[in-house]
C-alpha cells in the first residue's frame, strides 16, 4: 500500500514538523497516532517518516532512512491571469502534472478587476500547490512567483521556449516539441488570447508560437492539455538505463 505524503512545514535535525491545516487534517481526519509511518518530504529530501507527537496544532515525526524520490521534467507555465476560480482548478491540475514554476503573467487582455486582486491571491495559489504537491507524491510544490506584465515575465525566460497562439495554424504543439529538450518554457493567453502586438513580442523575444489544433479551447483547458503533451513527449524521449 503506498503510504501518504506530506511535505513538511518546518524542519530541525531529524526531526520534521506539521502544523496548521496540515497537522489538523492528519490528526483530526485520518486519525494520527504515535508510532504511524508516512513519506515526509523535509527540505527537499524524501524520507520515512514515525511519528512521535501528534495534536490538532502540531504532528512531529523523527525521521528516518532516504526514500528514492521521482524525477520531473523542468517545466515552466507563464499562465496569463483568469477568472479565479477556474485559474486555480488550473494551478492544482498544473501541480498534479509535474511543472516546476508558475508564473501569473498581466496581459493586455487581462481584466482590470483581476489584476488589481492578483497580488492578494498568491499566497492562497501557493496553498493550494502545497496541497496539490501532497496529494500528487511530489517532492516540492511548484513556485508560483508574483503576477508580473507580460514583457517583464518573458524576457527572463530560457530552454525551449513556446507560445500557445491562435495566430499559429501551421505548427501544432507536438512539432514544437519534437526538437526540445528540458528546460521547457510554456505560454498561455487570457480569456480572449493575445494581442497581434503581444503575439510580435513572442517572436521577437525568440519563442515559437504552436497549436493545439483548430478548436478553441478555455484557458485552462489549453493550459492543462499542452502540458500533458508535452511531459508525455518528454517521458517518452528520455534514456532509460
Amino acid at each position: 500500500m503506498t503510504r501518504r505524503r506530506w511535505i513538511a512545514d518546518r524542519v530541525e535535525g531529524d526531526r520534521a514538523f506539521l502544523s496548521g491545516q496540515n497537522a489538523s487534517h492528519l490528526f483530526r481526519v485520518l486519525r494520527a497516532k504515535v508510532g504511524q509511518q508516512f513519506d515526509v518530504v523535509a527540505d527537499g529530501v524524501l524520507r520515512q517518516g514515525t511519528i512521535v507527537s501528534a495534536s490538532d496544532q502540531q504532528v512531529e515525526f523523527a525521521l528516518g532512512a532516504s526514500l528514492e524520490g521521482e524525477s520531473l521534467p523542468e517545466i515552466s507555465v507563464y499562465l496569463s491571469i483568469f477568472k479565479f476560480d477556474c485559474m486555480e482548478w488550473a494551478l492544482e491540475k498544473l501541480t498534479e502534472l509535474g511543472v516546476s514554476t508558475i508564473h501569473p503573467v498581466i496581459a493586455t487582455r487581462t481584466e482590470a478587476h483581476l489584476v488589481k486582486a492578483a497580488d492578494k491571491r498568491v499566497e492562497r495559489w501557493r496553498r493550494i500547490a502545497h496541497e496539490a504537491a501532497q496529494q500528487s507524491r511530489r517532492l516540492a510544490a511548484p513556485e508560483i512567483s508574483a503576477p508580473v506584465v507580460l514583457k517583464r515575465a518573458i524576457a527572463n525566460a530560457h530552454g525551449c521556449r513556446i507560445v500557445l497562439s491562435e495566430y499559429e495554424e501551421n505548427v501544432l504543439l507536438q512539432s514544437a516539441l519534437a526538437a526540445c529538450q528540458p528546460p521547457l518554457a510554456l505560454a498561455f493567453g487570457p480569456e480572449g488570447g493575445w494581442t497581434q502586438d503581444e503575439a510580435d513580442l513572442f517572436s521577437q523575444s525568440g519563442w515559437v508560437a504552436a497549436s493545439l489544433g483548430s478548436t478553441i479551447l478555455r484557458a485552462e483547458t489549453a493550459a492543462i492539455a499542452a502540458v500533458a503533451i508535452a511531459c508525455a513527449g518528454i517521458t517518452m524521449r528520455t534514456p532509460r538505463e
